[in-house]
């Protein structure tokens, strides 16, 4: 039976998108995507998320791309206008989990810089029962260390638990350790997949 349920924090919670931020900064679409595949790609923010300083980040990436330095600083200096607000509709089955007793917890690629400002503007962050955050321990889904870390901290059997992520691979790795999983795309569907299991 499943009795806790594992969120993802980022696109699941709250809206995080490099995009809401440089829509303010760019010309058009054309010349963001540029910039998230050329400039700071994926690759670059991941860093930040398995543990590098923000600092090291914008310097190495403003070396290699110099004409480009104000707008890779602005990733750092202004990172909260990537993530402009919460994912309401979420939150609001967070609560209703959270109400009916269901255990929670988070499971995040995330900044450890960034985590506490995040948890300070969505209060509701501090109300998992534990989080991992992977800048903080140094690894990043999809990895299976990750998840393992969090079961094994806790003392949860993988059995009882429900992932939810919005990231396939991610979703494939936690299912690779045995987790039962959801992979996220609405609050609706999601609604559906927490009555089917009798959680809400």
């Amino acid at each position: 039976m499943i009795d806790t349920v594992i969120f993802d924090v980022g696109r699941v919670l709250v809206d995080w998108d490099p995009r809401h931020l440089y829509r303010k900064l760019l010309p058009d679409e054309a010349a963001i995507d540029h910039f998230l595949t050329e400039i700071c790609p994926p690759e670059w923010n991941l860093e930040q998320d398995l543990g590098r300083t923000w600092a090291e980040g914008v310097a190495i990436q403003s070396a290699k791309f110099p004409d480009h330095a104000p707008m890779i600083a602005a990733w750092n200096q202004r990172w909260h206008e990537t993530m402009p607000d919460a994912l309401w509709d979420t939150v609001a089955l967070f609560e209703r989990l959270e109400a009916r007793g269901v255990a929670l917890y988070g499971l995040t690629n995330f900044s450890q810089e960034k985590w506490p400002d995040t948890v300070a503007r969505f209060p509701f962050l501090s109300r998992f029962r534990d989080v991992v955050v992977s800048g903080e321990v140094g690894m990043v889904k999809p990895d299976p260390r990750i998840f393992e870390l969090l079961l094994s901290r806790n003392g949860l059997d993988p059995a009882q638990c429900l992932f939810i992520d919005d990231s396939e691979k991610n979703v494939e790795g936690a299912r690779a350790v045995g987790l039962t999983t959801h992979h996220f795309t609405e609050a609706d569907r999601l609604a559906t997949a927490l009555a089917d299991l009798n959680l809400t």
